[in-house]
């Protein structure tokens, strides 16, 4: 998560600082993928894994990464890994300084299966691949990360496409607007940074690929930004960033949909998009319809240039805390 203080924060984020400063690891591992390096470092501290399964955490996550945009987003990236009490993989925070940077806690009784279905180091490091923006557009940055996470762990085999669709059934609703909503510009809450940023994300890519008959989607669109320099080392205003994505896409959906909704509460019939795209809910999983309208959009959303061919198990996710995506709200 994008560090984003506010006086809710303060106390939260002066008990984080430590973890900035403290003593690393003497001797971080390096991972390459492709021409990237990603330096690990990991702070002295009990942990219920070894630091092999850590680094084939971090392997993992940026694995999908690099699938859905094609590379992995920075050169070099620096990871610093802490323990903390108790279960669970939490504070996972991304900045642009030293040429890309990822703070993040782990459970001193987090077992190696809490690593194998975590999402917030993936979530992390698709911060990597967007623009520093203007704060009151915090909502791009944390909707993309949360809506390409499971998307880019299911290109990468990391996840299983049923699941991915299930939380997007099941989350997507805490992104609608609520009484008194201004617009993703202007109303701050944590349903509408997170999950009304994914449902901008979901709206913009069905109407991509609608455009373009599926031969494009928002996958091609941040892929042309990042493509451009717009990384998370550089500030760009957001009106730059969806003209340069409607560029590499050919169809100025980003910019048009940016338009109705930055100040009013654009409504969302969840429940018809969900039936045009053949997704169905069956309590706590999904079946799909292939007879559906825009069943191959949902298809081309899902694997991207990537075979759907995916022979991994659902599987569930554990609680995190400070990235936006937990069961419980954020203040």
């Amino acid at each position: 998560m994008k560090i984003f203080i506010t006086s809710l924060f303060a106390l939260i984020f002066l008990a984080l600082v430590a973890l900035d400063s403290a003593p690393a690891h003497p001797m971080p591992s390096t991972i390459a993928i492709g021409n990237a390096r990603i330096d690990v470092s990991i702070e002295s501290g009990e942990f219920a894994v070894s630091e092999a399964e850590l680094s084939e955490w971090v392997r993992s996550a940026a694995e999908s990464v690099a699938t859905y945009y094609g590379r992995y987003p920075l050169d070099h990236v620096s990871i610093r890994i802490a323990p903390t009490d108790g279960r669970g993989i939490r504070n996972g925070r991304t900045f642009g300084r030293d040429g890309g940077f990822i703070s993040i806690r782990v459970g001193n009784e987090t077992p190696s299966s809490a690593l194998k279905t975590d999402w917030m180091m993936t979530h992390e490091m698709v911060h990597l691949a967007f623009p520093s923006v203007p704060e009151n557009h915090h909502w791009i940055e944390e909707g993309i990360s949360t809506y390409v996470e499971p998307i880019a762990r299911v290109q990468a085999k990391h996840l299983d496409e049923n699941e991915m669709w299930f939380e997007l059934v099941r989350d997507l609703p805490n992104g609608l607007p609520a009484p008194r909503d201004k617009g993703l510009d202007h109303t701050h809450t944590w349903g509408r940074t997170y999950w009304g940023g994914a449902l901008f994300c979901l709206l913009a890519d069905v109407e991509i690929r609608r455009q373009t008959n599926n031969r494009k989607g928002l996958q091609d669109a941040l892929r042309g930004i990042l493509d451009a320099g717009g990384d998370i080392r550089h500030d760009w205003e957001l009106e730059k960033a969806l003209t340069v994505g409607d560029h590499a896409t050919g169809v100025p959906v980003l910019a048009n949909l940016y338009a109705k909704m930055k100040d009013t509460p654009y409504e969302v019939d969840l429940a018809a998009l969900w039936t045009q795209l053949g997704v169905v809910r069956d309590e706590d999983s999904v079946h799909f319809v292939d007879s559906a309208p825009l069943a191959a959009t949902r298809k081309a959303i899902t694997f991207g240039t990537v075979s759907p061919t995916n022979e991994s198990a659902a599987l569930p996710r554990p609680m995190a805390t400070i990235a936006g995506r937990t069961a419980a709200k954020s203040p």
